[in-house]
């Protein structure tokens, strides 16, 4: 049984959703990086995204994309990722999930990414610009199947192919809550409700919601019709408008212990 199998046993013995947190790897710098992912897990974050910071991030929105530009100029690379995962998982069981796009895994070799990922002791990948029908040239290149492989679900997926999306996936799927990019507003909990159960209803696992989730209400919300939710932008907000704040990880832990307390449904 695996990490993320067992955290969302014990979350729906518990009736918890999951707090997916995002951050990019090494934003503002390697060292304050890992500080901040330390008060993340203390204040009781469920699952870490891992972001790979990358040139072209064309799925994010501009708070994301200036987290990867900051990353990047503390010259940070996936390799120095994967050390970063290493140095969570010597401290911490929580699950961690390496968010990247393809490109720099491509750069690495898929097989040699696999090895990386797993000896770092990463749980998961998602990569996101790897559709499924692309997918099998990274796969057929891994050694084993300790490194599950979360595929993204959006608000248009027609059911049918949502049913196809998730007998292709292991650990959890992640739901697009909007069309867009990370960081947009316009949150439709109602309509994300709708999708929620329709995913689940032609899926077996887990499904975590992103985009747009900001604030406890959305949280808790989410956490009723879903078994988690991601939030990425807006960590990546408080740490960009506390780039040099001697307190930033205690800001970041009092946040996500907030978003946490939402997720708690009794």
């Amino acid at each position: 049984m695996t990490r993320l199998t067992r955290l969302f046993a014990a979350l729906k013995e518990k009736r918890e959703g999951a707090l997916v947190a995002f951050v990019t790897a090494g934003d503002p710098d390697p060292e304050t990086s890992l500080a901040v992912l330390r008060a993340m897990i203390e204040a009781g974050v469920d699952i870490i995204e891992l972001g790979v910071p990358f040139s072209d991030p064309t799925a994010d929105g501009p708070v994301i994309q200036r987290s990867s530009a900051r990353a990047l100029a503390q010259g940070m690379t996936l390799e120095k990722t994967l050390a970063l995962c290493r140095s969570i998982r010597r401290e911490s069981d929580v699950p961690v999930v390496i968010f990247s796009y393809y490109n720099p895994i491509l750069a690495m070799g898929g097989r040699r990414f696999y090895e990386e990922s797993v000896r770092s002791g990463a749980d998961a990948v998602l990569v996101v610009d790897l559709p499924p029908e692309e997918s099998r040239e990274l796969l057929d290149q891994w050694s084993g199947n300790r490194l599950d492989f979360i595929r993204l679900v959006a608000p248009t997926t027609p059911t049918e192919r949502m049913a196809a999306i998730a007998r292709d996936a292991s650990g959890f799927l992640y739901l697009v809550s909007m069309t867009g990019v990370t960081g947009s507003a316009g949150l439709d909990l109602e309509e994300v409700a709708a999708t929620a159960a329709r995913l689940k209803h032609v899926a077996a696992l887990p499904v975590c919601v992103g985009f747009g989730i900001s604030q406890p209400e959305h949280v808790s919300a989410v956490c009723r019709t879903a078994d988690g939710a991601v939030v990425g932008s807006a960590f990546e907000r408080l740490i960009e408008e506390h780039l040099t704040a001697g307190d930033l990880p205690e800001r970041i832990a009092r946040y996500a212990s907030a978003l946490k307390a939402a997720t708690r449904l009794l």
